[in-house]
């Protein structure tokens, strides 16, 4: 299964939860941010890839349904309620991170 985290920069969250997920069998991840200024900015190409994707925040799912508005059609976009108060890899963000993905890809 592919799965995208989006954020805003592609600084803290997304690649976070892509350096938790990255190892896990069965799971392709990758992360990219709907900022203009994001280190792995949000493509067409990346949307379409990914089989499930995992935004942090509404904006990020808003953003992605106004700028890529035929590939995210079909897609399954699962807001995480995940706030931009957090460094890379910081315990709290990993716990939240995990709690709410897991509950997710084991259903």
């Amino acid at each position: 299964m592919n799965i995208l985290f989006v954020c805003s920069r592609n600084q803290w969250r997304s690649p976070t939860a892509e350096a938790i997920y990255k190892n896990r069998n069965g799971l392709n991840v990758k992360s990219a941010g709907t900022s203009s200024s994001a280190k792995i900015k949000l493509s067409a190409k990346t949307i379409l890839w990914a089989d499930l994707i995992f935004v942090m925040e509404k904006k990020h799912k808003q953003r992605m349904v106004e700028n890529f508005p035929n590939e995210t059609t079909d897609k399954q976009i699962i807001i995480l309620d995940i706030p931009d108060e957090y460094q890379f890899m910081d315990a709290e963000l990993i716990e939240e991170i995990e709690t709410k993905v897991d509950l997710i890809l084991t259903q």
